[in-house]
Order: structure tokens, then C-alpha cells, then sequence
């Protein structure tokens, strides 16, 4: 697969972190052992009362957190949705040159509309294993039959004075946990 340049994990890993902030995305590192207090400590640090959970979503990583869990449903409304703090997801991949996070609809990750809704998105990404160089390494590693939802920071647009507004289109806050 094209890699531009040479990197070693480390430097792929710094690299996607650089990015994600550059899009202003707010990263956190911690190891797996860390992880459930990262967490908590985030929705907390929201005031978050209630976070959505995909089905397949590893338990643990909301065990040391009271908020109020909301199950993924088909039948959920955009208005229930809307009326939930946060959500928690994995992903699939990480693009480091580009910043990316890319979900595939897995059962970590949850149907589209539970990532786009809610106004703050926790999403974890295991280093080194889920993150990769550049979108084309990224490509072989996903199913295209898939639904694949590319973010890259928190939804933002820009209005006709050229002034950035942020969750326009989905979440105003992300935050990318890098767990490793």
C-alpha cells in the first residue's frame, strides 16, 4: 500500500494525533487500563447525564461511569437522539496524514445517525493496530460494501462570510481516545 514518507509507529501514531487536533478534535492518550476513567472522566467533565451505546460497545469501557446508558435502537427518533449527552463508539481506522476516523458500522461503532446526532462523540482508537499511514492503506482495510462514515473533527461549516460554525451536521465536540 502507498505510504508517503517513512514513519515509524510512533511518528504515525504523533502524526495522527497532530492532525485530529488540527482539525480541532481534542485527543487523549491513556492505555487500556485507563481507559474506562478516561472516559468517565470526559462525561463528566460534559455534565453528561445520558451517552448512547452501540450493541457491540466492550462494557468496561463505561464501567466506571453512572451516566445513564441509551441503547442504539432502530426505531430511536432524531428527537430522542438529539436529547442524548453523548455518545461512545470505536472505529474501524485511523488515517494519520489526513486526521481521519473512519467508521464502518460495526457493532463498536454503531449505525450512522447515533454518531451524527448527538452533540458530543467520545471515539476510541486502539494504537498502533487500528491506525494507519494514508487513506489508501486505510481503503484496504475496509469493506466498501460497508456504510463508511469519514470524520474528520468535530462537523463545521462556514457561513457567507466565510465564519466557521461547528455542528451544523453533527457533533460540535469530538474526542478521539488513543488507547495503546
Amino acid at each position: 500500500m502507498r505510504e508517503h514518507g517513512e514513519r515509524t509507529v510512533e511518528q504515525t501514531v504523533d502524526l495522527l494525533a497532530e492532525n485530529l487536533a488540527d482539525y480541532r478534535a481534542v485527543v487523549h492518550r491513556t492505555d487500556e487500563a485507563g481507559l474506562a476513567g478516561v472516559v468517565a472522566g470526559l462525561l463528566a467533565a460534559r455534565g453528561a447525564s445520558s451517552v448512547l451505546v452501540p450493541p457491540g460497545l466492550d462494557e468496561g469501557w463505561l464501567a466506571s461511569t453512572e451516566v445513564t446508558r441509551v441503547a442504539d435502537r432502530a426505531e430511536s427518533t432524531p428527537q430522542e437522539l438529539d436529547r442524548v449527552d453523548s455518545v461512545v463508539t470505536a472505529c474501524a481506522v485511523a488515517v494519520a496524514e489526513t486526521g481521519t476516523i473512519v467508521l464502518d458500522g460495526s457493532p463498536d461503532q454503531g449505525r450512522r445517525r447515533i454518531t451524527l446526532v448527538p452533540d458530543h462523540h467520545i471515539c476510541v482508537v486502539r494504537v498502533p493496530d487500528q491506525v494507519v499511514s494514508s487513506v489508501p492503506q486505510a481503503l484496504g482495510r475496509l469493506d466498501a460494501a460497508r456504510p463508511l462514515t469519514w470524520i474528520s473533527g468535530p462537523s463545521a461549516t462556514s457561513d457567507i462570510e466565510l465564519d466557521r460554525v461547528e455542528g451544523v451536521h453533527g457533533p460540535r465536540t469530538l474526542e478521539v481516545v488513543l488507547v495503546g
